[in-house]
């Protein structure tokens, strides 16, 4: 099971182009980015999938929200799959055993059951309240975080609502990483952003 970077940074397509963003990202010393375009027709995935992994430097790691057959022509790092998407089985069989693999859960019973399948890493929230998903799922808190942490045998990845100044309040949580999105590709200086992030991770 490949070790995930304390910083899981979100190229959201909801903040502007994806690919610029996730230049930005890399810039500010990311090593790994998810490109999340939950309205982009496959075609317009692919070549954004393909032009960010052109941005990455070396060692980066690509991943992509959904879409488990673009990471695999693209031969991106993995996928990230949610409740309703591939069932993680699925995406492991078709992305083999080398990718990583990442699987959405907003409560304990979801992660538990993500602990029994053959993925790399548990994401786990909302944590806190967020506007970043059209119907999000009420928010965890850390309580409620913290005992997936301590549930789950599998590294978790926090997220939802989390800013830079409670990021170590969800790091003592358990969590071995933060996905942000808003926090990140929100700011002016996403690159400067990034390397305050990563001064806390």
């Amino acid at each position: 099971m490949r070790t995930l970077p304390r910083l899981y940074a979100i190229a959201d397509a909801a903040f502007g182009d994806p690919v610029s963003l996730a230049a930005a990202l890399f810039e500010g010393g990311a090593r790994l980015v998810q490109l999340r375009n939950k309205d982009a027709a496959p075609a317009t995935l692919l070549a954004q999938t393909e032009a960010i992994l052109l941005a990455a430097p070396p060692g980066a790691l690509v991943i992509v929200n959904d879409h488990v057959d673009v990471a695999l022509i693209a031969r991106a790092a993995g996928a990230h799959v949610g409740q309703d998407d591939l069932p993680p089985e699925a995406a492991r069989h078709v992305l083999g055993p080398e990718a990583i693999i990442g699987v959405s859960t907003h409560n304990l019973e979801q992660a538990l059951a993500a602990d029994r399948a053959p993925v790399d890493y548990i994401a786990v929230g909302p944590v806190f309240e967020t506007r970043h998903k059209a119907s999000p799922a009420a928010a965890l808190g850390l309580e409620t975080l913290a005992l997936i942490c301590r549930s789950v045998t599998r590294p978790v990845v926090a997220i939802g609502g989390i800013t830079l100044s409670s990021a170590p309040a969800v790091y003592q949580c358990g969590a071995r990483s933060i996905a942000a999105i808003g926090d990140l590709v929100g700011a002016p200086d996403i690159a400067g952003r990034v390397r305050q992030w990563l001064e806390v991770a």
